[in-house]
């Protein structure tokens, strides 16, 4: 089981690669500015367990965002574990659920803190904003199932029938 585990956690690890990868892709055929919210996120879940993020303005903003960033690597860490501990039944949905629910897992964890914590209300969110957000969450569990996949004992992606 552990090494099913952390075969998960190594194909989140490239899942979350690959969710930035796309984030970055979108910056830059958009022009638009790195997001927030990451850095929001990890300000609120840091002041509700009451520890302090220290720094004066620019520096306390650089911190939250490097936290905001490991925060994202670290849910995709722990969304591949889990699959990984569910591999047999994450793979029997073949590449598209798979890669559908392991992007959807991912996105409605970063979804529901930024609206449990307030940062932000998905519920208002545009189209362009709900597809910059699909998009690099999809990335994720393509290649999170994919790399479950190349690590399964056969080494290769089943499709079903």
């Amino acid at each position: 089981m552990l090494k099913r585990l952390m075969q998960g956690a190594a194909a989140g690890a490239a899942g979350a690669m690959a969710l930035n990868a796309a984030a970055y892709v979108d910056m830059v055929l958009r022009a638009r500015p790195s997001s927030s919210t990451p850095g929001q996120v990890a300000g609120k879940l840091a002041q509700r367990a009451g520890a302090e993020i220290p720094g004066e303005a620019e520096k306390r903003q650089n911190r939250l965002q490097g936290l905001g960033a490991l925060s994202g690597l670290a849910t995709g860490v722990v969304i591949g574990a889990l699959a990984g501990g569910l591999r047999f039944a994450v793979l029997r949905l073949g590449p598209v659920l798979g890669a559908i629910l392991l992007g959807g897992a991912a996105m409605a964890v970063t979804d529901g803190a930024m609206a449990w914590l307030s940062v932000s209300d998905p519920w208002g969110w545009d189209a362009a904003a709900w597809a910059s957000d699909a998009v690099p969450h999809l990335a994720f569990g393509a290649v999170t199932y994919g790399s479950l996949a190349a690590m399964s004992r056969r080494g290769q992606v089943r499709i079903p029938r």
